[in-house]
């Protein structure tokens, strides 16, 4: 005890701090040195993510400043560079990340190699103030059982009784010939006044499927359509743009500002609040008498008849509401903003809702899966435009993606335990390899054409518009059916779309990124009704 006193006695303090330095590197390389060999035993390194910083600081940069200006689709491509079968790795402040838009990666991300991966801790802290232990966060025992509490409300049973829709696209089609929100539902409003009046229907979109989507899920809307300030889909909307950037900052999130993230997220838990406070209201025995036939049964009776728990409710309620308005409502979105510049395909479209339904009568679930071209139409717009662009899983063991390893990317890509992966179903569905040559048949896989899918269909794993494996978005169908229903409905009664947006974006949509991709100019159109 006395030799090592006389030791630190006669150090100075630069020379610890140059021990302490000398040993931290010596751990590191020692690491680094580890997990080269553990690397090499199961697979081999891949093409490198383009980075000109130390550390990989603008691969950081590139991805914040990209999503603020809603170009991650661009450079989602320019960090990938040349990199065979879309696959490559980098590091950002020394941690390794794999970035891929290959379909064998993605399907062993998904289905076959289900168990090597999952959201992950890192992903269920970054998100846990937003989605908390919902479906879209969690792994393992937590993610099965949320799956289970949703799945009863999706079943065909629910899904096929269209009623829901109908109520609130009338007020829809007021709001049109308003040229935009009404100013109360007892508004008053000259429906034939709307007949090529400009309006951004996008927004209209997304408030009507928010109606649908609070009725259906909790037996009350909000009535959007006719309440021109929103505190909720504002609030709700700034809490994604928020959170998206916190994702792609990595570990430079804590220099993001959170000011209206947490003014936003409070409404968004008061509005919860509110549903949760009515189902909470009716004791476990009133709601075991309620059956999923009775007219005012509700998602929320449905979770609040398995737990009390509130955190559990506000976490599944803020996962439905989040899936059950974005998606249908940017899918619907860029519908018209390609029909605005395709007469002929709703030229097609109209031919034949009105050979199957007619101008007046409400389509039947099995109206909406007959008409094929109206399918197509909804087909060929997920292809172009998935519901969610990027997504991410991390390695939940070591493990290994079937390609991206090698200069060539032919071997497989080793991957250690809490690697994260991006994935993006956007970059892949747009891969032109992936498609015959354009031809007089087969458009140009760039194009919007909705006949291609007479002649075509994608092979396994290069179409994934709602994801797939165990995982694959269990209000698939409601979505489709909801999209097919206000198509039906909205060209039973107009002939033309007339598109103003090449006046704004030149023809090439900006696409909004932040969860759920969505025109990010909105989609200026008008709408003429067809002549009695």
């Amino acid at each position: 005890m006395g030799f090592l006193q006389t030791i630190f006695d006669h150090l100075s303090i630069q020379i610890l701090l140059v021990i302490i330095v000398v040993v931290f590197a010596l751990l590191k390389i020692i690491g680094s040195i580890d997990e080269e060999t553990k690397l090499r035993r199961l697979g081999a390194h891949g093409p490198r993510l383009k980075s000109n910083m130390p550390f990989g600081f603008d691969i950081i940069k590139k991805q914040v400043v990209a999503t603020m200006n809603h170009k991650n689709y661009e450079v989602f491509l320019e960090l990938l560079g040349d990199a065979p079968d879309y696959t490559a790795e980098g590091r950002v402040l020394g941690k390794r990340l794999v970035t891929t838009a290959d379909p064998e990666n993605i399907k062993a991300l998904l289905a076959t190699q289900f168990a090597d991966f999952g959201k992950g801790e890192q992903f269920h802290s970054e998100w846990n103030e937003f989605l908390g232990d919902s479906i879209f966060a969690t792994d393992g025992q937590l993610w099965h059982d949320s799956r289970q509490l949703l799945r009863p409300q999706f079943s065909r049973e629910r899904i096929s009784d269209l009623h829901c829709f109908e109520s609130h696209l009338q007020t829809f089609f007021k709001a049109v010939a308003n040229g935009g929100v009404l100013n109360g539902p007892d508004q008053h409003v000259d429906t034939e006044a709307g007949n090529g009046k400009p309006f951004d229907i996008s927004e209209l979109l997304f408030r009507f499927t928010l109606d649908v989507a609070t009725d259906f899920l909790l037996g009350m809307d909000v009535q959007s359509l006719t309440t021109p300030r929103q505190p909720f889909a504002d609030a709700f909307n700034e809490v994604q743009r928020v959170q998206n950037i916190l994702a792609r900052a990595g570990p430079l999130r804590a220099f993001v500002p959170l000011g209206s993230f947490r003014r936003g997220l409070k409404v968004v838990n008061e509005f919860c609040g509110t549903y949760i406070d009515r189902a909470l209201r009716l004791t476990p025995e009133e709601l075991a008498t309620r059956t999923k036939s009775d007219q005012d049964y509700t998602f929320l009776h449905e979770l609040a008849s398995f737990t009390r728990d509130r955190k559990v409710l506000r976490d599944q309620l803020v996962a439905v509401l989040l899936a059950g308005r974005d998606t249908t409502a940017a899918t619907l979105s860029f519908v018209f903003y390609e029909l605005g510049r395709r007469p002929d395909v709703v030229r097609k479209l109209r031919r034949e809702i009105i050979e199957r339904v007619g101008l007046e009568r409400t389509p039947t679930y099995a109206d909406l899966k007959a008409m094929k071209y109206l399918q197509n139409v909804i087909n060929e717009t997920l292809r172009l435009y998935p519901s969610v662009p990027f997504n991410v899983r991390t390695a939940l063991r070591d493990t290994t993606l079937p390609r991206g390893g090698g200069p060539d990317g032919s071997l497989p890509m080793p991957l250690l335990k809490d690697t994260p992966v991006g994935y993006s179903t956007l970059v892949m569905q747009r891969r032109t390899d992936l498609y015959p040559p354009a031809s007089e048949k087969f458009a140009d896989p760039g194009e919007f054409s909705p006949e291609r899918w007479y002649e075509w269909q994608p092979k396994p794993w290069q179409y994934i518009p709602f994801n797939g494996g165990p995982r694959i978005c269990i209000g698939q169908q409601f979505a489709l059916t909801e999209m097919a229903y206000v198509l039906t409905r909205i060209f039973q009664r107009y002939e033309r779309v007339e598109s103003f947006m090449h006046e704004i974006d030149g023809g090439n949509p900006k696409l909004k990124a932040e969860i759920v991709i969505q025109p990010g100019d909105g989609v200026k159109v008008a709408l003429w009704e067809a002549k009695k």
